[in-house]
């Protein structure tokens, strides 16, 4: 089992948080920081102080970290050519001596994209096929070679596969809900298969669906790492949940039940030990206030030591 920090730094975070949640993360014994990559806030509140790029960041901590695994959950196909996207991950991949990986999705967020004025056709899943066949086409290509690509979407002529990623197959993340085609790209496509913000019904469920996919493709359901990734909100006591919960708009009671992780450590632990019975081998922890990093802490040094490894 392996432990990711995941946050949402577009709901108010400058770079300095982000690196700090990161470096706590690292030295607390997580696996990986992950971040989402948005560039507006979701839900009243202050935006300030502004939107921060997903993989500029990544670059930065790519200099500032040393061991943690490092990536998106998950880019939108919406934000970067596809032959853009392929440098940008080998570059971040480099700069972190082979940490990087690349969730990659058909984005949602169509307020977003109007307050940039980033295009967003009403159909995207071509878009993520595309993508995925250039970039890991891209990577996979031999270095005295050239790749090209025809598709609806994009067209590549004789691209030289530069810059390398130093990681001989850089992790793609592919997940969500979807009953056909997402599972069948994770199982075309993808090292690691995510579902989010579910409850443990629809996680194993899904996760029956993306092993089912591996087998009519004929790839091994074993080689498909299967992750979840659920909101959480942790607490010595009572009231340190509450005021969690308020520094994030929420109560306790909106946010326990089926689906989150939340409670002391022990309620965690047991939460964990069932996602892990249903076949989870990653769990994304989702940080929601990036200025708690005793949140962190309280994390790395009271529950992760007691998790299942």
């Amino acid at each position: 089992m392996e432990y990711c920090v995941f946050t949402e730094p577009q709901q108010g975070a400058s770079y300095d948080d982000q690196l700090a949640f990161a470096q706590a993360a690292e030295r607390l014994g997580f696996d990986g920081f992950f971040r989402s990559d948005h560039y507006l806030r979701m839900g009243a509140g202050d935006p300030s102080p502004g939107p921060t790029d997903a993989w500029t960041t990544l670059a930065g901590l790519a200099r500032e970290t040393s061991r943690i695994r490092l990536g998106t959950l998950v880019s939108s196909v919406t934000y970067r050519q596809p032959g853009i996207l392929a440098i940008q991950v080998a570059q971040v991949d480099a700069m972190s001596h082979g940490r990087a990986e690349l969730g990659l999705g058909t984005g949602w967020f169509e307020r977003e994209h109007r307050a940039y004025g980033i295009p967003f056709p009403a159909k995207r899943f071509g878009l993520l096929e595309e993508q995925l066949e250039i970039v890991t086409g891209l990577w996979g290509t031999a270095a005295d070679a050239t790749f090209s690509f025809s598709g609806e979407h994009y067209e590549l002529v004789d691209a030289p596969p530069l810059p390398r990623p130093v990681q001989e197959r850089v992790p793609v993340i592919v997940g969500g809900a979807g009953p056909r085609r997402t599972p069948e790209l994770a199982a075309r496509f993808a090292t690691e298969f995510n579902i989010g913000f579910q409850p443990e019904a629809m996680i194993a469920e899904k996760f029956a669906g993306v092993r089912a996919a591996c087998e009519r493709l004929g790839r091994d359901p074993g080689s498909l790492k299967l992750s979840v990734a659920l909101p959480t909100l942790a607490g010595a006591s009572e009231s340190e949940l509450e005021r969690r919960a308020a520094n994030i708009g929420r109560t306790v009671d909106d946010v326990r039940g089926d689906t989150n992780i939340v409670g002391g450590r022990d309620e965690i632990v047991a939460k964990v030990q069932r996602l892990a019975a249903l076949g989870a081998q990653r769990v994304y922890l989702q940080l929601l206030d990036l200025q708690d990093v005793e949140q962190v802490e309280f994390l790395g040094t009271e529950v992760l030591p007691r998790l299942p490894r």
